[in-house]
């Protein structure tokens, strides 16, 4: 979708941390507790969605992470200017490959252009764990309650995965 939104309107995509689910367990869940929460159903929905957007997606994945570690790397990858090109491995990994990206291995082999020393001092440590709390605290002032969300022109906030007529009428609107 961001590459979509970049072409058809030259946005400008800036993806900032937000931590969804801060009471998962450093370990993640099974996906047991993912099939309780949403059903097989929406599974199945989501699995939908990203068809017609023609993306892959795995909805086997045999654990749902905690993601504070990828998102704590993802800020180490901006300061080192390389943020784009890792949260769309980590995208890919989780969404279309099923990784466990809450796996301190996985995050290693993920971020392999990244100094390594700065990656494992991230993963063993807190750093950026500041900066990914207050990103999600000022993302819920503003409304976010869930992934993605974008917000467009500083003004109009989209929810959720929607299809790209969404964001038609949504620049419309801002443009009328």
């Amino acid at each position: 979708m961001a590459k979509w939104l970049r072409r058809r309107f030259d946005a400008d995509i800036v993806w900032l941390p937000f931590d969804l689910h801060p009471e998962y367990p450093s370990q993640g869940l099974p996906r047991a507790r993912l099939l309780e929460r949403y059903g097989e159903q929406g599974i199945a929905a989501t699995a939908a969605r990203f068809g017609q957007e023609g993306l892959e997606y795995n909805p086997n994945p045999d654990v749902v992470p905690n993601t504070m570690k990828a998102l704590r790397l993802a800020e180490l990858a901006r300061d080192h200017g390389r943020h784009d090109e890792l949260h769309d491995r980590l995208m890919d990994a989780y969404w279309r490959d099923g990784v466990d990206i809450g796996s301190d291995d996985e995050l290693r082999r993920l971020a392999h252009d990244l100094p390594p020393a700065d990656v494992d001092r991230v993963l063993a440590g807190d750093d950026y764990r500041p900066r990914v709390e207050a990103s999600t605290r000022q993302a819920q002032q503003i409304g976010v309650t869930g992934i993605p969300a974008f917000l467009i022109d500083s003004k109009l906030l989209v929810l959720g995965a929607h299809p790209r007529e969404t964001f038609d009428r949504a620049f419309e609107h801002l443009d009328g």
